[in-house]
């Protein structure tokens, strides 16, 4: 760029001079910029019309091409408060009868209150000592098929007993503003409720303590509790061990326990040994590291860093107060060689703790592997990859605890049964509900689930209360008139919605005359002019637009076009659906479909309703009909949104791609002109410049001359 200089010498106004100069050529560079704005503009116009185009077809076109889509019903039933229906695609119309029998109950179980010994309160961490509990006794839960043994002491604790009931797959806690123990199955109906039965006298005396024995007697007795008491009570053969265990183990309930014990003690050791070899590495690592020194111990690197870290405080305290520099100095690289030997101490109290660490867990697993080893006999070997493997057999003594256990549970169930047959058995204040299977009757069939929910040919039925003896729900299926006809009238809504800014659109008032603002220009307007002046030129932009055109015109001609029906030649308006008057109809709103008798619509509201009248009479050419003419419109859209090399991207109703290249274009020639712009102006400056030089030349040799002479 030439070097500017002001008329100085000249005492031209030279800025403005070169500004009228370049004048025209800035005007084309304007020109370039404005007509870009306008496409962007326009690009920016089309983008928001055709996304509302590609959501018309996808939404609600493509849809109703299928005559599935029209396959809406609905269920209504006599008695909503005993029953509720979801109507599916596959339901069958007609009348159907039903009887809610039973509602589905889940298992609950509201424990008696319960105190310490001493009269206090008890929390989760108390122990069954302070309930009186002393000795070893064991109780069983079982839910959903998951059986679980618990053994508990007085050293239990009730959070102890919580842990364990959980494990069987049922909600417990325990209350300790009410004092009591709450226990629920997972799931509603019969199979899914919960037995908790005791396996001897002290497992009894536990369940009493805690409060969890109901009762097992009568209608609102524990029947899942009762049926295993009574289920063992079948098995024991009194002075007969293996009679009993094998009236037990006739379904192998013994052998698969003893199997999955095996496999979860065999889990266990894999795990151990894995711990164990974690450990070891470590420890390995350490005496690796410190194989030329020794590590102390923890305690010692403890001591060392407390009075190491007494010295730098001391020392961080010295350094404040001093005031020779030199003084200084040495006293921070003393302190600079305490933090090191801190930092040494720290690492090598942080690998004896590692060390320490590893020692112990070594320790403790080997002393659980031993007693794994009580219960099953490990054999390793490896596999044709090298990999080890584990197999693992059940010791006797893992057999006849099992065994034993089994045998405790049917002697003592054999004892409860008589106790209930002779009137002794007493329980503790607990309260069960037992849970219970729902069963209602259909058309004189009968369905039971364990759930209120019954799904039955494509009817979802949801039972909320018991039916009174002798009565009947009728429950009807019908089509959905409504569901049809709101589908209709929501695709008549998006068409009209579009096809009225299309037109507004095409028929906006010209913009002749108006062109983007330039920086300047906008400058000299306030914020509110230059919205509306905008907004005038942007209304225009597709103002006589051929492809808006050609795609309202198309939409237009299949909507007023005629379909064939079963051989008969039908219109929109034989269903009651028409576009207004012309001169009924607003500017722009004339080729826009009204629905008779549409009561949300003003136009036509007091019309006799066609569409619904022949939806609910004959809905098969209603619903031919507009699966064709969605077809139709389906078909020619597809067609308008093909992909044009050069042109368009598929899907779009408009040159998306000529438009981006035009656009660049613009970029390309408005860098083009700016540079010849920036050239053009420099060549000026830099004539006016030689210009005030010569003129700065021919003063100081005036001056000179003057001199001289002997002027002044």
């Amino acid at each position: 760029m030439a070097m500017r200089m002001s008329g100085l010498m000249s005492g031209m106004d030279t800025e403005t001079i070169i500004k009228e100069l370049v004048s025209a050529k800035q005007t084309k560079v304007d020109d370039a910029k404005k007509a870009q704005t306008k496409l962007q503009w326009k690009q920016d116009a089309w983008k928001e019309l055709n996304t509302k185009l590609k959501n018309l077809q996808a939404k609600y076109i493509a849809n109703m091409r299928f005559t599935s889509s029209y396959s809406k019903r609905t269920t209504k039933v006599s008695n909503s408060n005993a029953v509720s229906v979801i109507t599916g695609e596959n339901a069958v119309k007609g009348v159907q009868s039903l009887q809610i029998n039973k509602l589905a109950k889940t298992g609950y179980l509201t424990g008696a209150q319960i105190k310490a010994a001493d009269g206090g309160s008890l929390t989760a961490a108390s122990k069954l000592s302070e309930l009186g509990v002393t000795g070893e006794g064991t109780f069983n839960i079982t839910a959903g098929g998951k059986s679980v043994d618990i053994t508990v002491n007085g050293d239990s604790t009730i959070s102890d007993v919580l842990n364990k009931i959980k494990e069987a797959g049922v909600n417990a806690s325990f209350d300790a503003k009410n004092q009591r123990f709450f226990v629920s199955a997972s799931a509603s109906g019969r199979d899914n409720d919960f037995s908790i039965t005791a396996s001897d006298s002290t497992g009894d005396a536990a369940l009493s303590a805690l409060g969890l024995k109901a009762s097992l007697i009568g209608d609102k007795g524990d029947q899942a509790t009762l049926d295993r008491y009574k289920e063992y009570a079948a098995f024991y053969v009194s002075g007969d061990d293996a009679a009993t265990l094998a009236n037990i183990n006739k379904d192998g309930r013994i052998t698969k326990d003893i199997e999955s014990k095996v496999s979860s003690y065999l889990e266990q050791y894999k795990s151990l040994l894995s711990t164990k070899s974690d450990a070891q590495k470590k420890i390995d690592e350490i005496n690796e590291k410190y194989k030329d020194s020794s590590l102390d111990t923890v305690e010692n690197y403890t001591k060392q860093l407390e009075a190491k870290q007494k010295e730098k405080t001391e020392l961080e305290e010295k350094i404040k107060n001093l005031t020779d520099g030199d003084e200084k100095d040495t006293a921070q690289k003393e302190l600079d060689t305490l933090n090191e030997e801190i930092k040494t101490l720290s690492e090598k109290k942080t690998d004896a703790q590692s060390l320490k660490s590893a020692q112990k867990s070594i320790t403790d697993a080997d002393t659980k592997i031993a007693d794994i080893q009580k219960h099953i006999t490990v054999t390793e070997g490896t596999d044709a990859d090298g990999n080890a493997t584990y197999t693992a057999e059940a010791t006797q003594t893992l057999k006849d605890q099992v065994n034993n256990s089994y045998l405790s549970q049917a002697k003592y169930a054999s004892d409860v049964v008589t106790s209930i047959n002779n009137g002794t058995y007493t329980a503790t204040g607990a309260t069960k509900i037992s849970g219970q299977d729902a069963k209602i009757t259909l058309n004189g069939a009968e369905f039971t689930g364990n759930s209120n929910v019954f799904e039955i040919n494509g009817l979802t039925f949801t039972a909320l209360s018991e039916t009174k003896d002798g009565e009947d729900i009728t429950v009807t299926t019908e089509d959905d008139v409504d569901g049809i006809y709101d589908m209709v009238k929501n695709f008549l809504k998006e068409y009209n919605s579009i096809i009225n800014e299309m037109d507004k659109l095409y028929n906006a008032d010209s913009a002749k005359g108006y062109e983007p603002l330039t920086d300047d220009e906008k400058d000299s307007m306030s914020d509110s002019e230059v919205e509306k002046y905008e907004t005038k030129i942007k209304d225009a932009l597709l103002r006589r637009d051929s492809n808006l055109s050609t795609i309202s015109s198309a939409l237009k001609s299949i909507m007023s076009g005629s379909v064939d029906v079963n051989g008969k030649t039908m219109y929109l308006s034989d269903f009651g659906v028409e576009t207004l008057g012309y001169f009924e109809a607003p500017d722009n709103e004339k080729n826009a479909y009204h629905i008779a008798g549409d009561p949300g619509d003003a136009n036509t509201s007091g019309k006799s309703d066609v569409l619904k009248s022949m939806i609910s009479n004959d809905p098969d050419t209603v619903i031919a009909f507009f699966s064709s003419l969605s077809k139709n419109l389906y078909t020619k859209m597809s067609d308008l949104s093909k992909s044009v090399d050069g042109y368009r991207s598929y899907g779009n109703f408009y040159d998306d791609k000529k438009m981006t290249s035009d656009y660049n274009d613009y970029k390309t020639k408005i860098s083009e002109l700016e540079e010849k712009l920036n050239d053009y102006e420099d060549k000026w400056y830099s004539k006016f410049s030689k210009m005030e030089t010569a003129l700065a030349k021919l003063q100081s040799n005036s001056s000179a001359v003057t001199s001289l002479l002997g002027g002044s």
